[in-house]
């Protein structure tokens, strides 16, 4: 049985393709699009995918793991969920504002969700964005699902910031480049970018 592709007409129900389905979204090309016009914004509950279609919003993990719930419901397996983590900074993430220079850091290691079709990676996370921004700034990659966006996630990211403090012999202690990240998230939620 040959698997579907991204312009296929939705035809398995599933718990995220109804909700798409009541949007208009018929085929996963269509829901990339809405997905990509989305406001970046945190959603209520992090393990709640439905809440990116509820709420109209998401970030670069709700919205990337609910395209690829859709297509698991789909079944469409060429679409994979991948982790980065990359060097943010001013320059290859606009919107975060001055928070790392202030912190004396060049930048901070920060996780991050895109999709990899056949191939091509696709980043919906707000209109403008583009993995070329950070593509030469990521230092880590790998395949997971979309129940792994959340304390999965999280726990890489926490650990990664750790070696590098700890590589890097950076004077900074894991609490204060959180709080500088969370600047940073809250700056592009605020900017809407």
């Amino acid at each position: 049985m040959k698997s579907a592709t991204i312009h296929d007409t939705f035809i398995r129900q599933g718990r995220l393709t109804p909700l798409a389905l009541e949007k208009g979204i018929s085929n996963l090309v269509a829901c990339m699009s809405h997905l990509r016009a989305l406001p970046y914004g945190r959603n209520t509950n992090r393990n709640d995918l439905s809440l990116v279609f509820v709420e109209g919003k998401g970030t670069c993990s709700s919205k990337h793991a609910a395209l690829k719930t859709i297509a698991i419901e789909q079944e469409m397996h060429r679409v994979q969920l991948v982790l980065c983590i990359y060097k943010m900074n001013s320059r290859n993430t606009p919107g975060i504002g001055g928070h790392i220079a202030d912190a004396s850091l060049d930048f901070i290691p920060e996780a991050h969700c895109y999709l990899d079709i056949d191939g091509e990676k696709i980043d919906l996370t707000t209109v403008s964005a583009s993995l070329t921004k950070i593509e030469k700034d990521i230092l880590y990659e790998e395949i997971i699902l979309p129940d792994q966006v959340s304390q999965y996630k999280i726990n890489v990211h926490k650990k990664y910031i750790q070696d590098w403090l700890s590589a890097e012999k950076i004077e900074k202690t894991f609490e204060e480049v959180w709080s500088v990240r969370e600047r940073c998230i809250a700056a592009l939620s605020t900017n809407n970018l």
